[in-house]
């Protein structure tokens, strides 16, 4: 492997994933429930950004200045090709981190995204990335950031480490990744079928093996098999942020503001005793042994009165981007699925179900709910994907061009691929989950077509100049009047139940 990669897999690229966390929009809501001032995004910084697809669609549906860098030179261009189709302005570069952080001409950032990227490099490489927070993240300026943890890799990183050295070892290097990791697998299950002590141990490895062999490859060369991997402890996740003056802020994942649904009223109460809020945090890792944190950090926190908090609060605006009717009130956190109270989603959901913007304030007017209710139902619904955070509406229309450029250029590649599953939304200020075959409805609405039936001939049509069927329930479809109805159904369902949605969020005209 090439010098340049230093130790990093490059042979293959990264999935074409879209993390809802990078928002800076959904900082908002996150710091508001915790109690903090959050500074507006000018510029933002995302390190790592893979395929690029979270720093475009950031880019093209607001109106923060985007820059990034990712040392692989072919994810790197398709990111620079679409910030030049959308014209959001991102500014993305092929650069390793410390070549991109000796930039002269890179602005203070209000916001600096990392997803994932932390647990695969190197401590030389964490320490360029410290240093460039300190140089260039602005007071009030906040850090996103998400890493493979411990207690919860703890179990399996014995089995990671076999893996990466079978790989390295046994895997023929001319074979490519795929097939190393598939050998990888295989030898893996046929040790843990000879019931090792280890595996005896720990029960659980079987069965997450078999999960494993069912994700893309793409993803687990990049998650397990890099030469550089280290599953890091909270506390010292603080030890490695601490020179560059940051203060954790709270979790960047929604659900995780819910204690309810993640910690026993035995363990609340445990974690409530604990006076020192650093090491509560590392304390409750273990009550949900946790294996992925998605954090923010800020660079000066500053605390709100309970005044400022309510009415920064009821400024926050929201829509639903489910139908009412499909909008599950059952939740899943680290207890297990709960069921959220009716007497507070139903009025909620109700008051939102024409999915026109509204604020919580409107919301609390509506519904006569408290303030906190709300707020907590908001985490939930958000946290959940039934419902997106609004940015302003000068910001909407600033950036409804550039969504519209980016989202029939991805909706085009939708035509030969499936790889790429989200669409810019300027009312959401980010990404938005649409599948293939919606994306080629889009792509017939575009060109004139206005039923539904005509957007599924259109969509078979490019689906059989490929030889391609569709697949319903696990079976193949074979016959072109069985994927002639699959797609009418769809189509229909899309017409009936999707298209206003698509409407309300600026992505459908």
């Amino acid at each position: 492997m090439s010098d340049w990669t230093a130790g990093y897999i490059a042979d293959i690229g990264y999935t074409f994933g879209y993390y809802s966390e990078l928002n800076p929009l959904r900082v908002k809501l996150a710091f508001l429930s915790a109690g903090l001032a959050y500074p507006e995004m000018g510029n933002a910084c995302e390190l790592g950004f893979g395929q690029g697809m979270s720093a475009n669609l950031h880019a093209a549906a607001s109106v923060t200045q985007w820059h990034g860098t990712d040392f692989n030179p072919s994810q790197a261009g398709f990111a620079q090709e679409l910030a030049g189709i959308s014209g959001g302005g991102a500014k993305l570069f092929d650069e390793a981190f410390a070549d991109f952080a000796a930039r002269s001409d890179l602005p203070e950032f209000d916001y600096i995204g990392l997803h994932g990227i932390w647990s695969w490099i190197s401590d030389e490489n964490r320490g360029v990335i410290v240093e460039f927070i300190r140089r260039k993240l602005k007071v009030g300026g906040v850090l996103y950031i998400s890493y493979n943890t411990q207690p919860g890799w703890a179990s399996f990183a014995p089995i990671r480490h076999l893996m990466t050295e079978h790989a390295e070892i046994i895997g023929a290097e001319g074979n490519g990744i795929v097939s190393r990791i598939n050998g990888a697998l295989d030898f893996t299950e046929k040790l843990l079928a000879t019931q090792p002590m280890y595996a005896r141990a720990n029960p659980q490895i079987a069965e997450r093996i078999q999960k494993i062999k069912e994700q893309n490859r793409h993803y687990l060369a990049h998650e397990y098999f890099n030469r550089d991997w280290l599953p890091m402890h909270f506390a010292t996740m603080a030890e490695w942020l601490e020179p560059a003056k940051l203060s954790f802020a709270c979790s960047a994942h929604y659900m995780d503001h819910i204690d309810a649904i993640n910690l026993t009223a035995e363990q609340q109460q445990f974690l409530a005793e604990i006076p020192d809020a650093m090491f509560k945090e590392t304390t409750r890792d273990f009550m949900v042994n946790q294996q992925f944190r998605r954090d923010y950090w800020v660079r000066g926190p500053r605390k709100l009165s309970k005044l400022a908090q309510a009415e920064q609060a009821r400024q926050l605006r929201v829509l639903l981007v489910q139908h009412r009717a499909d909008v599950s009130l059952k939740v899943t956190g680290n207890l297990g699925e709960a069921t959220m109270q009716d007497h507070v989603y139903a009025p909620i959901l109700n008051t939102m179900a024409d999915h026109q913007i509204i604020s919580l304030g409107q919301i609390e007017q509506a519904t006569g709910l408290a303030l906190s209710q709300i707020l907590q139902a908001a985490l939930v619904l958000i946290g959940g994907g039934s419902v997106v955070a609004v940015q302003d509406d000068a910001h909407i229309a600033k950036a409804k061009k550039a969504c519209e450029k980016l989202n029939h250029y991805l909706c085009n590649q939708a035509r030969g691929s499936h790889d790429i599953s989200h669409l810019a939304s300027p009312v959401s200020g980010g990404g938005i989950s649409i599948g293939r075959f919606q994306q080629l409805f889009l792509l017939a609405r575009s060109q004139g077509k206005k039923h539904p039936a005509e957007w599924a001939q259109f969509a078979w049509q490019i689906l059989a100049m490929q030889n391609q069927t569709l697949v319903k329930e696990g079976q193949t479809l074979e016959t072109e009047e069985d994927n002639l109805a699959e797609l009418n159904r769809q189509a229909q369902t899309f017409s009936e139940k999707q298209l206003s949605i698509f409407k309300a969020l600026g992505i459908a005209g």
